[in-house]
Formats: C-alpha cells, sequence, structure tokens
C-alpha cells in the first residue's frame, strides 16, 4: 500500500500545509533519477528522487493512470518495487544543473497540476534558482527551469 503525501510529510518533519507545500523549507541535496540499468541513462527515469540535507528523500512515481504518486524516498536505498535490485540504479538525469554554491537548493513552495479528474499530473518545485518540474506520464519527466 503506497504511502500518501500526508504520511511523506510527516516523515520529512514537515507539516502540510495544502497541495505539496509541506515541501517547504527543505534544502535538496541532490536529485536522482530511478533507472533500469538493461535500458541505461538513454531514457527517461522510472521515479526521481529529491535527496534531502536531513538525511531524507521524497519519491515521485508515475502510477499506471499516469498519475504522479508522492511517498517518502528510501535513499540511498532503492526503491522496494526495483526487483531485481542489480538491475536499477539512481543517477542524475540528464539536463539538470548542479547543485549551486552552499550545496543545495531551498524550497520556497511548490504547486501541483491536475487533470480533470482531479488527479496530480505534474509537481513544481520552486527553488530560489528556479524550478524543478515533474511531470508524470508513460515514465517520468524532469526539468529544471532557471529563474531570470
Amino acid at each position: 500500500m503506497p504511502l500518501e503525501r500526508e504520511d511523506c510529510a510527516a516523515r520529512t518533519g514537515r507539516p502540510r500545509h495544502g497541495n505539496a507545500d509541506w515541501l517547504t523549507g527543505s534544502r535538496i541535496t541532490a536529485v536522482l533519477g530511478v533507472y533500469y540499468r538493461p535500458e541505461g541513462r538513454a531514457g527517461e527515469p522510472e521515479a526521481v528522487e529529491f535527496v534531502l540535507a536531513e538525511g531524507q528523500s521524497v519519491l515521485l512515481t508515475c502510477a499506471s493512470d499516469g498519475t504522479l504518486r508522492v511517498t517518502p524516498g528510501a535513499w540511498p536505498r532503492l526503491p522496494d518495487w526495483c526487483v531485481p535490485a542489480s538491475q536499477w540504479q539512481h543517477a542524475p538525469p540528464a539536463l539538470l544543473p548542479p547543485v549551486p554554491y552552499g550545496g543545495a537548493w531551498t524550497v520556497v513552495g511548490t504547486r501541483e497540476r491536475r487533470h480533470a479528474n482531479g488527479e496530480v499530473v505534474q509537481a513544481v518545485i520552486r527553488c530560489q534558482e528556479g524550478d524543478f518540474v515533474v511531470e508524470a506520464g508513460e515514465t517520468m519527466a524532469v526539468r529544471f527551469d532557471q529563474h531570470p
């Protein structure tokens, strides 16, 4: 049974303020894709894990219906569904910038985009330097939009 975002908020020690605001104030030290190794990093990750300065992580995955799920991560371990574990790996997604000076991105806010049925399909994690945009679909897509 997957954990809900409220459970993730409790585990990261952050109160849930509605939508995805529970991540506000966190410091992200790494953004890693979870890749099926036989495919390599040529494709999109199956999940995106945000590693927090507090030593915890948040895992964003897409469900079979193309919606986005937010659960506590298991960093540095792979998610339990990575079976066999030897066929999976964490790796930085292509085209994301390096960690900024100071060693972390500070989350200043978040937004969720929902489809007509009210399910989350996109999360925007707003940081001082720019926004991480994570979209669910057949696989995950993540990009960083720098602030001007």
